[in-house]
């Protein structure tokens, strides 16, 4: 892949993330991903790349798509995989809450899983633990060997995870081991993504949430050097068959990193749509609208953080007015 693609993927999620934060706290989650979804395929055909949607948004909720086999780019240049949400926490945009986000992750050609639209079981950790947990563990161990690794008491650990019934015995096994938990309404890709970094506060993610997420944190921990393992978790035999369609026979199979996003590349961009612990939401200000972007490349293992100003009224497609 070429290196330029990085800043080119920025002017991506930039837009997405323009277009959606429009509709914060205004209840219309499918406004929101409307509007994300279609700036962000505006901007798309100006990318010089042969992109291929291996991984696209919104079949679970019947949201507006980026289809998967649909192409992306220009029709020349690279040749990759692409995974995208345009807008991760449609819901977090509807409440006007916390760590919303437009994210791409590209790959060269067949190097991306073909995740399935289903849940998926989870861990994922930053750097420092990397090689230290296992998803067959239990939750005490896998704690112990997060504050081993990090020189913590398993009291200063933090653990995050959507807050859902169906994790109610993560919860308890948490908190019975001695550790704190940081539970979020929805997006976790981004709680995925701040297990990498010391400032965020979040050392390790457990839970069950979508495959194609799991995907996209696995290419953002990639480029991170940190890690996320992942089991499928079907609910029903048509989506034991979709499975099967998508190449993975052993739906139970424990899928690694190297599973997930194969080759030694691999791109990621994101940018903040709502406030989080590692991005600022789009602010806007008469004709200025101001994001804050990550972009990272797995192969030289560069993170740039991007403030960016846009002046709206010269790019009148990235933003919807209602």
């Amino acid at each position: 892949m070429e290196r330029s693609l990085t800043m080119e993927l920025v002017r991506v999620t930039e837009a997405a993330a323009l277009a959606s934060a429009r509709w914060m706290g205004r209840g219309r989650k499918e406004d929101a991903d409307e509007a994300a979804t279609s700036a962000m395929r505006r901007v798309f055909d100006t990318v010089p790349m042969r992109g291929t949607v291996v991984i696209g948004e919104g079949e679970m909720d019947e949201a507006p798509m980026l289809y998967i086999g649909e192409q992306l780019g220009m029709g020349h240049g690279p040749e990759v995989d692409v995974a995208v949400d345009p807008l991760e926490g449609t819901s977090i945009v509807a409440k006007g809450t916390w760590n919303a986000l437009s994210v791409i992750a590209i790959a060269d050609k067949g190097n991306l899983l073909h995740a399935p639209d289903m849940y998926m079981e989870k861990i994922a950790v930053g750097p420092a633990a990397v090689g230290k947990v296992d998803i067959n563990a239990s939750v005490k161990d896998n704690l112990k060997a997060v504050a081993k690794a990090l020189n913590k008491d398993i009291s200063d650990v933090v653990a995050t995870l959507l807050d859902r019934d169906r994790h109610s015995h993560i919860v308890q096994e948490i908190r019975e081991a001695g550790a704190r938990i940081k539970l979020i309404q929805d997006g976790d890709v981004s709680a995925a993504i701040n297990t990498a970094f010391e400032d965020t506060g979040v050392d390790i993610l457990f839970g069950t949430g979508g495959a194609p997420e799991g995907v996209i944190s696995a290419v953002a921990l990639k480029c991170l050097g940190g890690e996320i393992q992942g089991r499928l978790v079907p609910q029903n035999d048509e989506e034991l068959e979709r499975c099967k369609r998508m190449g993975i026979l052993n739906p139970m199979q424990v899928l690694r990193m190297e599973d997930l996003v194969r080759g030694d590349d691999a791109i990621f961009a994101a940018t903040g749509v709502t406030d989080g612990e590692l991005l600022r939401g789009v602010r806007f200000s008469g004709n200025v609208g101001k994001t804050q972007s990550i972009v990272m490349r797995a192969k030289s293992g560069t993170i740039r953080f991007i403030d960016a100003s846009h002046r709206l009224e010269r790019k009148p497609n990235m933003v919807v007015e209602s």
